[in-house]
Order: C-alpha cells, then structure tokens, then sequence
C-alpha cells in the first residue's frame, strides 16, 4: 500500500486492525500469496465504494481476477458474515450496550398484489382465451 496513492474508499491503520482478525490468513505451506490481503480488502472496498466494474478496477490493486476470486470465497465461507458480526459488535459496545442485541423488530408486511392472485391468475385467463380461440380484449369484457 505504501507505493501508491491512497484511494479514499482505503482503510486507515486502525481500521485494518479491526478487518484483519477476521480475514483469513494465507495458508501455510505451499506457494506464498502473491497480494496482500489489506490491498484486496481495499480493492473490495473501492468496488463497494465507486460501484465500478470487476474490470475496471484501477491497475495498483491486484488484478481483478484476484480480487474477484476472493470475494465470492470469503462469501461462501462466512467471512464477511462474521466481518459484520464483529464490526456490528464493536459498534455497539462503543455505545455502552451489550455486543449482541437482546430484541429484534419484525416487519410482517408483505407485497399487496391484486384480488385475484397476482400474475398467476392474469397467466390463466390468457392461456383459456387463447385456447377458446377468443380475443383478450373480449375474453376480459
């Protein structure tokens, strides 16, 4: 990180403190990772930020490939999950309260559609007045 330009959407020092417990380490043997993970994190960050591209990430982060391909592993494993989980904690405690909520609120309201059914209904007058050999027009009159 020291040999670019930092991009606003980078992680402070403090900031990455609290990101890297969470975010796996290299696994050992084998080849050595060839990007650091702090520059993925940032190019992640800078993706969610600007809404860019996999493509068009700028050309300091490592090659999109590699930043894309570790985003969906740390999907798939939990991590970003456990990420929020963390980083939701920490928030909390910073406002004298209990790491994990003791309540939640939830909402039961639902989508209205229409007295009939929604498109399914719509779907079957179609198909028996396509089949009655009448019009759509006089099929709904």
């Amino acid at each position: 990180m020291d040999t670019r330009t930092a991009y606003p959407s980078d992680l402070a020092h403090a900031e990455w403190a609290q990101v890297e417990r969470v975010i796996p380490a290299p696994k050992k043997g084998g080849r050595p990772a060839k990007h650091d993970r702090r520059e993925v994190v940032n190019a992640l960050l800078y993706v969610a930020r600007t809404g860019c591209q996999w493509r068009a990430l700028p050309h300091d982060f490592p090659p999109w490939a590699t930043v894309y391909w570790y985003f969906r592993i740390w999907k798939k494993d939990g991590t970003f999950d456990r990420l929020m989980d963390l980083l939701r904690g920490d928030l909390r405690r910073a406002h004298g309260r209990q790491r994990q909520p003791s309540a939640a609120i939830l909402d039961s309201q639902s989508v209205k559609t229409t007295e009939k059914g929604g498109p399914a209904a719509t779907t079957r007058a179609r198909r028996s007045a396509a089949a009655s050999g009448t019009s759509w027009s006089t099929a709904s009159a």
